[in-house]
């Protein structure tokens, strides 16, 4: 009983963050609710817990990604640079987040515009990530660095396998 009930608020859940406009593949699942953008592309087989996207700038995440709960991506910010007022006027720019396939998120991960996530990266819990993170990295802090890299002939062996979560 337990199961079935998690089933459908998984099902109700992914109904709901899929609405509007959101481009998706096969096999989404949210498992908690998520808000995407209608500039956000979602690849096939990827499983949600949580997922807060805001701004105008777009969103490409690849397939098989997974994620912890409690996920932010933040697409537009205050000119605070070169404008007219302080702390900042009221404009503002946007940049684009791509989060290439087999990616996966630990929980309360926050991602800025302007950032590529390499495939196969592995970001750690409570990371920002603002700068790019290359294939196959484990990265992590406060900015997110890698620390560490998968084994490269591991992950092709398993991904040519089709062995996905």
């Amino acid at each position: 009983m337990k199961a079935k009930l998690k089933q459908l608020y998984t099902k109700f859940n992914t109904m709901l963050s899929l609405r509007g406009g959101v481009q998706h593949g096969n096999g989404i699942k949210c498992n908690f609710r998520c808000h995407f953008t209608s500039k956000t592309k979602i690849g096939n087989n990827c499983h949600f817990n949580g997922m807060n996207i805001t701004g105008n700038g777009k969103v490409v995440i690849g397939d098989n990604f997974h994620s912890g709960k409690n996920i932010r991506v933040l697409t537009t910010f205050h000119n605070f640079d070169q404008g007219t007022a302080l702390p900042y006027d009221n404009t503002s720019y946007d940049r684009d987040v791509i989060i290439e396939d087999n990616v996966w998120l630990g929980e309360s991960v926050m991602i800025l515009g302007g950032v590529t996530i390499g495939e196969g990266a592995v970001i750690q819990a409570g990371s920002v990530v603002c700068k790019d993170v290359p294939p196959l990295a484990i990265a992590g802090g406060h900015p997110a660095v890698p620390f560490k890299y998968r084994d490269e002939e591991h992950y092709f062996k398993l991904k040519n396998a089709g062995s996905f979560m």
